[in-house]
C-alpha cells in the first residue's frame, strides 16, 4: 500500500481540502475533510466501466451512502467518479467538511476545491 496526502486551499478565505489517499492493490481509498471539524458524512463508491464511446476510455457509476444531515455528496461522488473514470480504478471517498454559520459563498468555495483536490488527485495517482 501507498499513502499520498493532497491539499488545496483557497488563499482569500483559508478554507482547505484535505485528501489522504491510500493505494490498494489497483484501487484508491480516499478520505478527504476541510473545515473547522474535519469528519465522515458521506462515503461514495465509483465503479469504472467501458466508454460507450467517445474520447475517454472509462465512465464511472457510483454508489452513496450519506449520514443526513451531511451535504457533502456532491463533493466526495466529483472526486470518486472522476479517479475512477479517468484513471479505470475503483475508488471509495470519504467526505466531511464543517463550517459553522456558512454561506453559499463558502459552499461555493468548498465545491470549487473538491474540483481542484479531484485534478490533483488524479495528477498525482496516474
Amino acid at each position: 500500500m501507498k499513502s499520498l496526502i493532497c491539499r488545496v486551499e483557497d488563499p482569500s478565505s483559508g478554507r482547505y481540502l484535505e485528501a489522504r489517499t491510500e493505494v490498494v492493490g489497483d484501487d484508491f481509498v480516499v478520505a478527504v475533510g476541510g473545515g473547522e471539524r474535519p469528519h465522515i458524512g458521506c462515503v461514495v463508491l465509483a465503479q469504472p466501466s467501458g466508454a460507450k464511446g467517445g474520447d475517454t476510455k472509462w465512465s464511472a457509476s457510483c454508489s452513496v451512502l450519506t449520514i443526513p444531515p451531511h451535504k457533502e455528496e456532491p463533493i466526495a461522488r466529483g472526486i470518486a467518479k472522476k479517479l475512477a473514470a479517468t484513471l479505470g480504478r475503483v475508488t471509495v471517498v470519504t467526505a466531511g467538511v464543517h463550517d459553522d454559520n456558512i454561506d453559499a459563498e463558502g459552499i461555493a468555495t468548498y465545491l470549487r476545491l473538491g474540483e481542484e483536490l479531484a485534478e490533483k488527485l488524479v495528477d498525482a495517482l496516474g
